[in-house]
């Protein structure tokens, strides 16, 4: 595969993974009660949550802004000594760096869901696979020399 289309694809997975964070996490903000999108707040009942402000919040900003903000940095390989300093390839970008910090978020989030939900929806399944995907292509050779320092 050549090397844009597969950084395209990267850049995709993690515009999808933001665009949809903010979308659910926003209807979360604003609708605490989970009641905008059909989620019940019995839901949260084995969870330390009231309503689905705080997880609204969570999802909003780690899950939803910073992927975006990863994809500008990707593709402008911007600098920042702040960043640099827990990126832990250090031979790496640390925009590319983050992406893989993301994508453990991501699997931690579903993970942690799940233990409170004490439930697996069809969707955990699917961001865990996608969590799995941006790793992978992330990983692959095309990418690696891209962000290559």
């Amino acid at each position: 595969m050549k090397i844009k289309t597969t950084r395209n694809i990267f850049l995709i997975l993690l515009g999808f993974l933001g665009l949809g964070a903010i979308g659910g996490g926003g209807a979360l903000i604003i609708s605490p009660t989970g009641e905008l999108i059909g989620m019940p707040l019995s839901m949260l009942e084995k969870s330390p949550f009231s309503s689905f402000f705080i997880p609204g919040v969570i999802l909003f900003s780690v899950l939803g802004l910073i992927p975006l903000l990863l994809i500008i940095a990707l593709l402008k390989k911007t600098e920042s000594k702040l960043a640099e300093q827990i990126n832990l390839f250090k031979d790496m970008h640390w925009s590319w760096t983050y992406s893989i910090y993301i994508a453990f978020t991501l699997i931690s989030w579903i993970q942690i869901q799940m233990v409170f939900l004490h439930a697996v929806h069809w969707l955990h399944t699917f961001y865990m696979f996608f969590a799995i995907a941006i790793i992978i292509i992330a990983l692959l050779p095309q990418v690696r020399t891209l962000y290559k320092k």
